[in-house]
């Protein structure tokens, strides 16, 4: 797969994500055609400058960056590059999309970041399907706090007691599931006409 093709489709996926998460995306950028994508970055599209940043639909203050590094291995030089421009924009939260991977003390110092500022690493074959359009993957929604208590109080349980989702299932991370959130997922069944299940995020 050729470069610009590869980055198109990692870019679209980003864009879907963004846009399931409730980001505010426009439609030209998320329906971007290959011809558009190959006239706007050219036919060897540099990763930099792929990267943008988003509001959240429902509250303009809550900004999210998706950054393209170009080296391969991401170090430390690099991310305190990109925290400077989170702090400068007001962004909380960042998508770090690499190539391979985090070098040793890239790691460590993301992990000094938390809590005030949240990166989520994405591997680029991690994002170039689009995992929740699979016909395997059923129907998730995250519960708001408000519906998560609803449904506790109806069924008079605690959250430990429902089923399992690992944080780090590939559908957990596509939606940015926070531990103590609880997802809603509908699958078809051929008795029921659809089957209802609720997953606690650990």
């Amino acid at each position: 797969m050729d470069l610009q093709t590869k980055l198109f489709r990692i870019r679209k996926t980003c864009m879907e994500l963004l846009s399931d998460r409730g980001y505010l995306m426009l439609p030209e950028d998320v329906n971007m055609s290959k011809e558009d994508f190959a006239q706007k970055y050219g036919d060897q599209p540099r990763r930099d400058d792929l990267t943008f940043i988003v509001p959240k639909r429902d509250d303009p203050t809550e900004q999210i960056f998706i950054f393209f590094p170009e080296e391969a291995k991401v170090g430390v030089k690099t991310l305190k590059v990109y925290l400077e421009r989170m702090k400068e924009s007001n962004a909380t939260r960042a998508i770090l999309v690499v190539q391979s991977n985090l070098t040793a003390f890239g790691k460590n110092i993301l992990a000094t970041f938390q809590p005030k500022y949240i990166v989520e690493v994405f591997n680029e074959q991690e994002l170039l399907i689009n995992i929740t359009k699979h016909v395997l993957v059923p129907e998730h929604r995250i519960l708001t706090p408000e519906e998560k208590k609803i449904l506790l109080e109806r069924y008079k349980v605690k959250d430990t007691q429902l089923p399992r989702i690992q944080f780090s299932d590939p559908v957990a991370r596509y939606y940015g599931m926070s531990r103590g959130q609880v997802v809603r997922i509908v699958r078809p069944s051929e008795t029921a006409g659809r089957y209802v299940t609720y997953r606690l995020c650990l």
